[in-house]
């Protein structure tokens, strides 16, 4: 058992959980679907990288386990945005595009730090590590359209589209994750058995 992956996981699951609440928070305020979905990646995140620390004490069969559960929490934003896009289609009000931009940013900071703190154990205990690192690195590249979709509601396009567009993106991205995930549990399985 790796301590200092166990260390690394267990700070990551700690930062993801801070702006889970900074970011739900805001969203809400400026009704935005993608900072929603956005947020309970970030909540999904915190759980995916707590159920690391506990697993990796564990054999490697059971990690096996964990690793396609892990495949199937990565589409709880997906099952957010849905229910987020729902709304906005009822209710098209753009949010508020610097707060959206700021709130993108500072997820994106956060993520970009955790995949930093990652990367050099995404080879390390199979699916587990490799969910953390692409769950990090995915968000990245969401944030940055966060970002981008604020910039586009605040100068190009003044509707709810670009945000609703972003929100879309984030759950495939969830979607491609869990199947890379999968994958890579089912690989562990059939090995440890």
């Amino acid at each position: 058992m790796d301590n200092n992956l166990r260390r690394v996981v267990l700070f990551v699951a700690l930062l993801n959980l801070g702006y889970f609440a900074v970011e739900y928070v805001i969203a809400l305020a400026i009704g935005s679907v993608s900072l929603l979905a956005d947020s309970v990646d970030f909540l999904e995140d915190a759980s995916v990288n707590l159920l690391i620390f506990f697993a990796l004490a564990w054999t490697a069969r059971s990690r096996a386990r964990v690793g396609r559960a892990m495949a199937f929490i990565l589409l709880v934003p997906a099952l957010a945005f849905l229910w987020t896009a729902w709304a906005k289609f009822t209710d098209p009000i753009p949010p508020e595009p610097f707060a959206l931009s700021f709130t993108g940013f500072g997820a994106l900071l956060v993520n970009l730090f955790c995949a930093y703190l990652l990367v050099a154990y995404r080879h390390t205990s199979g699916s587990l590590t490799r969910a953390a690192f692409l769950s990090a690195r995915n968000d990245a590249s969401a944030n940055v359209a966060i970002i981008g979709a604020g910039l586009a509601t605040a100068y190009l396009w003044r509707s709810a589209w670009p945000d609703l567009i972003v929100g879309l993106g984030i759950a495939l991205m969830n979607l491609d994750a869990a199947r890379e995930v999968w994958t890579a549990a089912r690989e562990e399985h059939d090995v440890a058995a």
